[in-house]
């Protein structure tokens, strides 16, 4: 890794109790880098940042932390990627309180991909966990990657769903990097620390505290172009990032559910404040003005005389997935690679319960 300036006066920096986010901006936009910082005299530090903080700076002695971050950061696949660093995400430095420094476990490159975050509820409803899943497996193949929190319910839901297609998936967490929460999605990390990204703000060690989850929500939001809330109650997180999302000029869209479903009352919200109502995902890469790339060669757009049989065997009335491979003859794999493009294309549409259904061009 390539940054103006020495790794370890960033941790310095960065790890100083009671200097937080905003006094750290305050200071790199006065005196530039680390260094510097640490170079100016207590007069010119006390102008910017006060007396007290000041006065921590100069007597804080934080090298065992410092140490404890450069040997994690010495593992393979560990980065710390700071504010001057070349691989720091573009986006997050668009909202107005980008963090100083994020530990990165995983592919880098990923915090500047185009991402759409999927959010929604920890206590979803089996339709919520499928439609979480086959919208995030849909924008990954079209693309795109996916951001989320790694809570449990639909933030997993949606990892799952990048990592059934290409892998592209962002994880923030609310905890240090060396500290996985919860602990049911273990498993789950684990494999988006092999084939995605997780990301923290928070030093080595940092627990689960409560503050700390709508803080990672505004990271959420501003690595993405837009934030799909497929759950949520009116009381739900995942509302915080909807408004962060707002907040920093990016898309809000929410997927509506039944109306006596109090796990759709979040979502309806959320429309009725100026939401988009997705329906497909046509309709999120729409609003993105987002152009799929030509499939490949062995996709179904280049099989029009097995993509029209599909839609024959299809019909007008929805259908499950196990009706589609009874009638077209066709493997599970194949109609269900078939049906994305299909739905790409805007001529099939999913349903609430796994059912697909034909869409008349006009």
């Amino acid at each position: 890794m390539t940054v103006p300036g020495s790794l370890v006066d960033w941790l310095r920096f960065t790890l100083i109790p009671g200097i937080g986010g905003e006094t750290q901006r305050k200071l790199l936009t006065a005196f530039g880098l680390p260094e510097a910082v640490f170079a100016a005299g207590t007069e010119a530090l006390s102008q910017t940042i006060g007396n007290k903080a000041a006065r921590l700076l100069h007597a804080a002695d934080n090298r065992p932390a410092v140490e404890r971050a450069l040997a994690w950061a010495a593992s393979p696949g560990h980065r710390i990627v700071c504010l001057a660093d070349a691989d720091y995400p573009r986006s997050l430095l668009q909202i107005p309180d980008p963090p100083t420094l994020l530990y990165v476990v995983g592919r880098v490159e990923l915090l500047n991909q185009t991402a759409v975050a999927v959010v929604g509820s920890r206590n979803p409803t089996a339709q919520g966990i499928q439609n979480a899943e086959r919208f995030a497996s849909s924008l990954t193949q079209a693309g795109l990657s996916i951001t989320s929190g790694l809570a449990l319910g639909i933030d997993a839901a949606a990892h799952r769903g990048a990592l059934t297609a290409t892998g592209d998936t962002v994880a923030f967490i609310g905890t240090g990097i060396d500290r996985m929460y919860p602990a049911a999605n273990h498993s789950l990390a684990r494999e988006i620390a092999l084939r995605g990204a997780i990301v923290s703000e928070f030093p080595l060690g940092t627990p689960p505290a409560a503050a700390n989850f709508p803080r990672r929500n505004r990271l959420i939001s501003g690595l993405s172009r837009g934030v799909l809330v497929v759950e949520a109650t009116v009381e739900s997180g995942s509302l915080i990032s909807a408004r962060l999302a707002a907040e920093q000029g990016r898309e809000v869209f929410a997927i509506p559910g039944s109306i006596h479903s109090p796990q759709s009352r979040g979502c309806h919200k959320l429309i009725k404040q100026g939401a988009k109502l997705v329906e497909t995902v046509e309709d999120v890469l729409d609003e993105l003005s987002w152009t799929v790339a030509p499939p490949g060669p062995e996709s179904a757009a280049d099989q029009p005389e097995e993509a029209n049989a599909l839609l024959q065997a299809l019909g007008f009335d929805p259908c499950s997935l196990d009706e589609l491979v009874g009638r077209s003859g066709l493997t599970t794999d194949v109609v269900s690679v078939m049906l994305l493009h299909l739905e790409l294309d805007g001529r099939v549409a999913t349903l609430p319960g796994g059912r697909y259904q034909r869409i008349v061009l006009a």
